[in-house]
């Protein structure tokens, strides 16, 4: 079992800088990667970016690449998105998840394949 607790979540506006944390514990060592997602009002949850829990491989969704980052911290069993220049469309519920099951490299966008989540933390930028 890996349980996740994602923290940082809150109102801002546009422009504004936020970072949301998740700090994993339970089987730690048994991840593969971990991803954040995001759901907003009325519609389906959505990748955001994931990072592999032992090297350097990450990737994002289009809709955020070079503003947001994902990065972790494996002594404090910690992953991090640092989201800049924010909008109102990045208003949503931020879940991040961890997935087990070695993809040999290729890391997945897709939620189903997640094992395990966090209870989300909402964030909502004004305009």
């Amino acid at each position: 079992q890996v349980q996740l607790v994602e923290s940082g979540g809150g109102l801002v506006q546009a422009g504004d800088s936020l970072t949301l944390s998740c700090e994993a514990s339970g089987r730690t060592f048994s991840m593969y990667a971990m991803g954040w997602f995001r759901q907003a009002p009325g519609k389906a949850r959505e990748f955001v970016a994931n990072i592999a829990w032992s090297g350097p491989s990450t990737s994002y969704a289009d809709s955020v690449k070079g503003r947001f980052t994902i990065s972790r911290d494996n002594a404090k069993n910690t992953v991090y998105l640092q989201m800049n220049s924010l909008k109102p469309e990045d208003t949503a519920v931020y879940y991040c998840a961890a997935v087990l099951h070695d993809y040999s490299g290729h890391y997945p966008q897709v939620e189903f394949v997640y094992d395990y989540w966090g209870q989300g933390t909402q964030v909502t930028v004004s305009s």
